[in-house]
């Protein structure tokens, strides 16, 4: 059996489409996280603070540090008290990219109905 690295597996996976887009997004929001547990230190606060002070509940404050954006709104709240604003922006694929996460997609959708 191939021993294989996890750099060298990133960089495998990262040659599929949708996997690298997947990937990007990821990388997008813990950048916004790292925002968030920064500020955190810098005021000497754990959860419970900062989301008493932003108005929110800190499983919010949980939720957003573990990279679940599923309420934009709460992520807002959170990032405009500490000082930032949030830009969301829908960028077009490129045709390959579109062409091959669409083939992914039907062939999954095969998958599931066999």
């Amino acid at each position: 059996m191939r021993t294989v690295s996890v750099d060298d597996h990133l960089k495998e996976s990262l040659k599929d489409p949708y996997f690298k887009e997947l990937y990007q997004l990821q990388e997008q929001k813990y950048e916004v996280v790292k925002h968030i547990i920064a500020y955190r230190i810098k005021h000497k606060l754990n959860q419970s603070a900062l989301a008493k002070r932003a108005g929110v509940t800190q499983q919010h404050i949980s939720k957003v540090e573990s990279g679940e954006f599923s309420n934009i709104a709460t992520l807002e709240k959170i990032l405009l008290f500490i000082g930032y604003t949030i830009r969301v922006e829908a960028v077009p694929l490129s045709q390959k990219a579109k062409q091959e996460i669409e083939k992914l997609v039907h062939s999954k959708k095969r998958m599931q109905v066999a």
